[in-house]
């Protein structure tokens, strides 16, 4: 079972990013677990959100304590150790970040898989807007490989085309398969 932590805040999209990606999975024939956990919150404060793909159908919901990844979408919660929380060694970790590579590993104490693109630059130039949530699904997609960019192309579009419109679908393929390209292994 892959188990995925996203990290975000508010109003970010970490929770649309969570349920693109278990489409994706869930359309490649994936049982998956998508759900958040974040109280009483309200636009800018913490959020985790977390999300189980597997071959076998899944009997266990609770939150996620020992990830297989963690998916950072806002770098100000970089200085919070909790991000790095239960994740080992061996785990991968994609970061929303305009950090140079050294520098981020450093802030983050982290030896696994390091991954990173600069989502808030990206989203800026797609939408005028800082939202990562997509761009970091494409980036997600390539770290993991758990997707192909095919699947994220079709996720985003089976979940937000008649929600929000071709015009912005399209929007947010475009800057899902800029992240995709733009991604950094540290």
């Amino acid at each position: 079972m892959i188990q995925i932590r996203f990290h975000g805040r508010g109003g970010q999209g970490a929770k649309t990013a969570s349920e693109i990606f278990a489409r994706g999975a869930l359309l490649k024939g994936k049982h998956i677990q998508s759900f958040p956990e974040y109280g009483a919150a309200r636009q800018g404060a913490p959020v985790q959100i977390f999300l189980r793909i597997s071959d076998k159908p899944i009997r266990i919901h609770c939150g996620i304590k020992n990830p297989t990844a963690v998916v950072v979408l806002d770098p100000t919660l970089l200085a919070m150790r909790f991000i790095n929380q239960g994740i080992d060694q061996d785990g991968l970790m994609l970061v929303n970040s305009a950090l140079q590579s050294e520098s981020l590993r450093e802030c983050l104490d982290f030896k696994g898989q390091l991954f990173y693109v600069d989502a808030t630059k990206i989203s800026k130039e797609e939408f005028g807007r800082p939202i990562p949530n997509t761009v970091m699904v494409g980036a997600l997609a390539k770290a993991t490989g758990i997707l192909s960019l095919d699947d994220v192309k079709k996720a985003i579009e089976d979940e937000m085309l008649y929600k929000f419109g071709k015009e912005i679908t399209d929007k947010n393929i475009k800057a899902a398969e800029r992240a995709y390209n733009e991604v950094i292994s540290v």
